[in-house]
């Protein structure tokens, strides 16, 4: 009864977002761990019922013994009562759409074999197979007037669902394995290229023939690799659908022409480009409930994906543009429309949080909803407003709010007692003087059972991106709290080029990438040592991937007398070289400004390679196989110089992970190889 007791109480102050006592942290717990992250259970995907009175979500856990996640859907009511799994096979179910009548749910599982649309009622009972294509399906959603599903399946362009099934097989079952290419991409984060598609097909909610709404395109709806079903969306009549796809042409690999298109459902006309005058990204349409407004976000500037998503309102279908709240220097993540179509629903960057704001559709004022944490999901709930938040003290979890902000509940608490079982470092913000004297913020997290009296060793962590941000969030790959449970203090600069401060401040490391974030990180470590005396200036290990990487990279050795311990994880040793190897080349022509024929010094300037001679420093390389993003070869590079110059360093390669460790049994392997480099030169 009493760990009953001190659990609740332990997770009353997690969802206040305050530290927990000592005397309830020490009671029948242990510090956090690599084991305790992968322990917890995954919400995602959160859909509320068309009454607002119920929410079906994923939950993901993970089964360590299988090196392999299961997803099951879950349902909760709004009010948080009724939580309860709706699915319960062996197999993946996922991606939860509501019938239009609420009495039903359309999901995705592989309970067959591949992945196709299921159907279970709410009130229980056995699961319906609705599809049974020979192709994966990729994405589901469910038109307004409930008569039709659309799904995503890959085809070859002009092919049909049975051809590319057969075409498939007889590549499979021929004796030549090689490939022709004539274009680019070749291969794409993870994945080579072989010629098919993501298309549109649309068919009755019953089941039955699909058709190809895109035959023709030579396009993916949609856009890989990470583009979801927000990516789509029915018109409120349920006669067409808006998706997004890049424009057709050779210049995908270095264009980030993103279009939204129109198409009547039943085909008979071919799809439309509503955005043909914007040359940079459009996506994720959104119809208002009356259906007379069409939604969507578009970026101003062509080859830069890192520009604001700016939110744009269509008088539908052919009527008149404008941008809502264009002052509001906030770069939006998501979308969605209040109840009345009187406000809009976003999420944004802000100094380190993701929060969620309402804009007003007729004055464009803007206020905040939820303001701390990570903010996912977020839809209207029967008079409030249901979301999926996280934080460095917890992971998602749902939640409820009045439109106005206030009166927030929790609807689920489903890691509550995991949480609770594992010590966590009290995290902290602040702000000092970086680049140019201009404000820059910082996270830390104290070691777990953290004593002032105490010395603590320093894990310096860097991130990705560079327009990325290590905020009040629960991270899966890169987790503050893992270091503080193996006893360091975390330290998280968001230097400049980092999310969530203002565009200007996102844009000023275009062709400085070693300049003013190297200037800020130096800055934010000498701030943090003298702002918390308990951190041991002489025991700090720096480590960071991907442009977290190529900083480790460059720190080598711009800053080479400052860190213990180095820890690169696919990072780019040759910027040069490595525009020839990627795949995604508006990033480097943007951020480099240009191309290395075009300007070879913006590729020179802050080049890692360069600086080789003056590396002395321990380090660690880690590298995934399937990364094409950043490729193998970078890291075997910044490994063999170290070995050459007889640098105690160590290789530990993943031929099986792209860009991120996925695998449970890899991501283990991972933090223990990591935080044993840092022990070994920290300890």
């Amino acid at each position: 009864m009493r760990r009953h007791l001190i659990v609740t109480i332990v997770v009353l102050f997690l969802i206040l977002g305050t530290s927990a006592p000592s005397w309830a942290a020490a009671a029948d717990s242990h510090p956090f761990s690599i084991r305790d992250m992968l322990a917890m259970d995954r919400i995602s995907d959160m859909q509320v019922s068309p009454d607002g009175k119920w929410i079906v979500f994923n939950v993901r856990e993970t089964d360590l013994a299988a090196n392999r996640g299961r997803t099951d859907l879950w349902l909760v009511g709004t009010d948080g009562q009724g939580l309860r799994r709706l699915t319960n096979n062996p197999a993946a179910d996922f991606s939860g759409r509501w019938s239009s009548c609420g009495k039903c749910i359309f999901f995705l599982s592989t309970r067959s074999g591949s992945a196709q649309v299921w159907r279970i009622k709410v009130d229980g009972g056995e699961a319906q197979q609705v599809t049974k294509f020979p192709l994966d399906v990729g994405g589901l959603i469910v038109s307004p007037d409930g008569a039709n599903i659309a799904v995503t399946m890959e085809v070859f362009p002009g092919m049909s669902v049975e051809a590319t099934d057969k075409k498939l097989d007889d590549v499979a079952n021929r004796q030549a394995t090689g490939r022709i290419y004539d274009k680019l991409f070749v291969r794409h984060w993870d994945t080579w290229s072989d010629g098919r598609r993501s298309h549109l097909f649309v068919l009755p909610k019953q089941g039955g023939q699909a058709k190809d709404l895109m035959p023709a395109m030579d396009a993916d709806t949609p856009h890989k690799p990470f583009g979801g079903t927000e990516e789509i969306a029915f018109t409120s009549d349920g006669k067409g659908l808006v998706f997004t796809a890049p424009g057709m042409g050779k210049d995908e690999a270095w264009s980030t022409d993103m279009d939204l298109f129109y198409v009547p459902i039943d085909g008979s006309q071919a799809s439309k480009c509503l955005t043909d005058a914007n040359k940079a990204w459009d996506t994720t349409p959104v119809f208002s409930p009356d259906g007379k407004t069409l939604a969507y976000l578009a970026m101003a500037r062509p080859g830069y994906e890192a520009d604001r998503f700016r939110i744009v309102l269509k008088d539908w279908p052919d009527g008149k543009e404008r941008v809502l709240a264009e002052a509001w220097d906030f770069s939006v993540n998501a979308f969605g429309w209040s109840e009345d179509g009187a406000k809009i629903l976003a999420t944004a960057g802000n100094k380190g949080q993701t929060s969620l704001f309402s804009i007003d559709v007729k004055t464009g004022e803007v206020k905040t909803i939820v303001e701390k944490g990570t903010v996912n999901g977020f839809a209207p709930a029967a008079g409030r407003i249901a979301f999926e938040r996280h934080t460095l003290l917890s992971p998602v979890d749902i939640y409820s709010v009045k439109p106005d902000g206030s009166d927030e509940k929790a609807v689920t608490s489903i890691n509550s007692a995991k949480v609770a079982a594992a010590r966590l470092g009290e995290p902290e913000q602040f702000s000092f003087k970086g680049w140019n004297n201009e404000t820059v913020y910082c996270y830390i997290v104290k070691p777990v059972d953290f004593d002032p009296a105490r010395k603590y060793p320093v894990a310096f962590l860097i991130h990705g991106g560079p327009q990325g941000s290590f905020g009040n969030d629960f991270h899966y790959r890169w987790n503050p709290q893992a270091y503080a449970g193996a006893g360091y203090a975390a330290v998280m600069v968001d230097f400049h080029g980092s999310t969530g401060y203002g565009q200007a401040f996102c844009d000023s490391i275009r062709g400085d990438w070693g300049g003013k974030p190297l200037v800020d990180l130096q800055k934010g470590l000498e701030a943090a040592l003298k702002r918390y005396p308990w951190m041991d200036g002489t025991r700090v290990g720096a480590l960071g991937a991907s442009f977290g990487g190529y900083m480790i990279n460059w720190i080598a050795g711009a800053w080479p007398d400052r860190f213990k311990c180095l820890i690169s994880h696919d990072g780019n040793l040759d910027e040069r070289a490595a525009y020839f190897d990627t795949e995604e080349l508006w990033f480097p022509e943007w951020d480099h400004v240009g191309t290395p024929w075009g300007n070879p010094q913006g590729y020179e300037k802050h080049n890692p390679v360069n600086l080789v001679k003056n590396w002395k420093t321990p380090m660690l390389v880690v590298h995934g196989g399937q990364d094409f993003r950043v490729v193998e070869t970078q890291g075997l590079s910044t490994f063999n110089a170290l070995q050459r110059k007889g640098i105690p360093s160590k290789f530990l390669y993943f031929p099986d992970e792209n860009h991120w460790v996925l695998k449970p049994a890899n991501s283990i392997l991972w933090h223990e190889t990591v935080i044993g480099w840092l022990d070994q030169w920290l300890k």
